[in-house]
């Protein structure tokens, strides 16, 4: 695939990463157009529609400017750009420490696996829960995160049920988090220490410092 071919962003913009294993990173991040989902809790419904046309060498000219090893491809749903793959793959080749933060919603495995997916799981909370591509857990490599974001406790007995029926602590980092908004944030820690999940808990840092700012 070209890099002359065009990938529709939304917006490329530096900041700390906010979630995952790598928070707190100075990171770039890069965010393409367009979702197939619409998740009730989603923060990025702006990236749904609009963007322009960027060239692959464009964005790798634009990620330099910032001095960051780390970039964070995203969305929307990044994926649902097949050129994405094309754009994962030269982020690596110049050396990016690259993540990508998918939906869960489509195949994983055509994703350069120098790449760290992070992979969210849909709770039925999220209004999407039928949208989970299930075969993506036989892809996932200690490199990769799975994410689950709870919207109440019916959505943490859920989660908790498919974390041990398909023993996903033992194939990945996986993470829970409250949605902004929704579950108390102490409550969930309370639900995780109280029966032990083999999970780690994880606040949105860039919420907590910048609240809903786009670009942040």
């Amino acid at each position: 695939m070209s890099t002359t071919q065009s990938i529709r962003i939304t917006e490329i913009f530096y900041s700390l990463q906010g979630e995952t294993s790598r928070v707190g990173l100075p990171t770039v991040f890069v965010r393409l157009t367009g979702c197939p989902l619409r998740c009730g809790y989603c923060d990025s419904e702006y990236a749904f529609h609009g963007g322009s046309g960027w060239t692959v060498n464009r964005i790798l000219d634009e990620v330099q400017q910032y001095g960051t090893p780390y970039v964070c491809v995203t969305g929307g749903e990044p994926l649902a750009q097949k050129t994405c793959l094309t754009l994962l793959k030269r982020l690596c080749d110049e050396g990016y420490s690259v993540s990508l933060e998918t939906s869960g919603a489509l195949p994983i495995n055509d994703v350069d696996p120098r790449v760290s997916r992070i992979v969210d799981v849909k709770t039925p909370g999220s209004g999407e829960v039928m949208k989970n591509h299930w075969p993506n857990i036989e892809l996932l490599t200690p490199y990769d995160e799975l994410k689950f974001v709870i919207c109440h406790e019916a959505d943490y007995e859920w989660a908790k049920q498919v974390l041990m029926e398909h023993q996903l602590h033992l194939r990945c980092p996986v993470l829970f988090s409250p949605v902004n908004g929704g579950v108390a944030p102490h409550e969930l820690a309370d639900w995780l220490l109280r029966d032990r999940l083999p999970v780690r808990y994880q606040l949105q840092l860039h919420k907590v410092l910048w609240g809903n700012i786009p670009g942040k």
